[in-house]
């Protein structure tokens, strides 16, 4: 029928409002279905609004509405077409994203996490299987709308550039559209005063391309947000964004409650009844640590939770208005090496200092315990912190691999990543990183293995077993425990890691291994020879 033809270029969102226009006339809503007529017409008037929810589409208004008699003239049906919920909350939208800049710090040398920063910098450090440390800070400034991103980089960085490339800027990578960019800042010598010198610290880094911040092409960002890239935790960054805003903080520090067991890790703050800090003191114990205690329900908590948790403690995350930075690096304190222990303290003595609460998961990958108990705890039921959230996703290089092959495993507890292939195994508590191999009678148990950057044809892993050479994986029989198997490394059958004797710091790096913190690591490339036990 000629006049039923406009009914159905009309989308399923006009099918839906027409009904629901129907019913209402009819009926009286229930403060459910109100709240949710009221939820469903905001999101629409927000998605008109904002642009980036759906267009409105006009249908014409000489077509009949659906379920009309024909001849009888109906008014005009606009449907909205609305796409996935963005994953910027409506809150953080009050905060222009395209003001705001990122800068990533790349870290240093990584002596505590050796022999994984061996040669790579601890951003570029895989986690949980297909990741690397660097992707967690990237992917929440994504999830954040923010799209001026810095990253500082100076040792090691060779896989660190080579990933972010890969995954962030260029080729099949997340790009960025408009006036948004990654781009990573390398240490490098200038004609400026100890311009020879590399890197001294967090402040002297972003001190060294402080020029970058009053160039044109930012011209329109007013505030930065200073971030550390061995940090595992999700945050919205606008959030952080807008509180600095609505306190016309100069500077806001990112705090997080802790109890008194793990408060003297850290460095700590105190507060005011507003939230502006007013002292600090790093890592305090005994008198110290009680003088330190601050009234948390200031910054949000409830009354139970601020009793378990009444220390506050830096979490190296920071906002500054771009005019107070520049000036703070460049006039007041131009020998300040450090954020954290310099240039905040200083300037909460004069400046308008706030903390910002961050009650949630966050964990400082800094050393070889926390980071294999980071990323075993990955696999727990639930886990503290999950990478599989579908409105705010983890995001890392895109790779074209089948999914994990698993024959006749016992597996429990576990993560394996995509392209690995396991036979006749048994895992527990382990994370299986990318293409990994494991043989037949194989124990994984309380390990992580980091996987392989290449495969190994059958024929070659044949050829490599007759010469009684040692295959990419790990060998049939073996019993791998308490241990971390680094990219690239192969372990021949029948091996036993497990460090027997309870060793808790060795360099064996001339059998291809090293213990620290009691763990046992397989260095990257390294060659584990058939029946070796440890």
């Amino acid at each position: 029928d000629e006049r039923a033809r406009p009914e159905r270029a009309l989308t399923m969102q006009s099918t839906v409002q027409c009904k629901a226009r129907a019913a209402c006339a009819t009926r009286p809503r229930s403060s459910g279905a109100a709240r949710a007529h009221n939820q469903a017409s905001a999101l629409a008037r927000h998605g008109a609004e904002m642009g980036f929810l759906g267009s409105k589409l006009s249908s014409s208004r000489s077509g009949p509405r659906l379920g009309s008699r024909p001849g009888r003239r109906q008014r005009g049906v606009k449907p909205v077409a609305v796409i996935e919920r963005p994953t910027v909350e409506p809150e953080s939208l009050k905060a222009s994203t395209r003001s705001v800049l990122a800068i990533i710090l790349g870290g240093g040398a990584g002596t505590r996490l050796y022999p994984l920063t061996k040669q790579r910098a601890k951003p570029a450090v895989p986690i949980g299987g297909a990741y690397r440390l660097i992707d967690v800070p990237m992917s929440n400034c994504i999830n954040s709308g923010i799209s001026k991103i810095y990253i500082l980089t100076q040792f090691n960085s060779t896989s660190l550039n080579r990933h972010l490339t890969r995954a962030y800027n260029f080729g099949n990578g997340i790009r960025f559209g408009g006036d948004g960019f990654v781009e990573i800042l390398a240490a490098t010598q200038t004609p400026t005063p100890g311009g020879k010198d590399w890197f001294q610290g967090t402040a002297d880094a972003v001190r060294r391309y402080a020029w970058l911040l009053e160039s044109v092409r930012i011209r329109q960002v007013e505030d930065i947000v200073i971030l550390s890239g061995d940090h595992l935790y999700r945050m919205d960054y606008m959030k952080f964004v807008q509180k600095h805003r609505e306190t016309n903080a100069d500077i806001t520090v990112a705090a997080i409650p802790c109890d008194k067991n793990r408060a003297s890790d850290f460095g700590l703050m105190k507060i005011d009844a507003t939230g502006r800090i007013n002292d600090f003191a790093e890592k305090p114990k005994g008198a110290a640590l009680e003088d330190m205690r601050v009234d948390t329900t200031i910054l949000g908590l409830s009354p139970g939770e601020a009793k378990e948790k009444p220390y506050i403690a830096s979490m190296g995350i920071y906002v500054f208005k771009k005019e107070v930075l520049i000036d703070l690096l460049n006039e007041k304190m131009p020998t300040a090496n450090d954020f954290g222990s310099e240039i905040i303290p200083e300037a909460a003595e004069d400046m308008r200092v706030q903390a910002y609460l961050f009650n949630d998961y966050w964990e400082d990958i800094g050393t070889m315990k926390s980071f294999f108990d980071a990323n075993l705890a990955l696999a727990q039921h639930p886990p503290r912190f999950e990478f599989y959230d579908a409105l705010n996703p983890i995001f890392t290089s895109p790779r074209f691999l089948p999914p994990a092959k698993v024959q006749n495993c016992q597996v429990s507890d576990a993560i394996i990543s995509h392209g690995a292939c396991l036979e006749d195994c048994e895992v527990e508590n382990a994370i299986i990183g990318l293409r990994s191999r494991v043989g037949r009678g194989v124990t994984i148990r309380d390990s992580m293995l980091m996987g392989s950057d290449y495969y190994e044809s059958e024929s070659l892993r044949q050829s490599l077993l007759a010469e009684g050479k040692v295959p990419i994986g790990i060998g049939d029989g073996s019993l791998i425990q308490n241990t971390i198997v680094d990219k690239n490394a192969r372990v021949g059958k029948n091996a036993v890691l497990l460090n027997k004797a309870g060793v808790e710091e060795a360099n064996l790096e001339e059998d291809g291994l090293y213990i620290r913190s009691g763990i046992v690591t397989v260095l990257a490339d390294a060659t584990i020879p058939d029946g070796f036990e440890i």
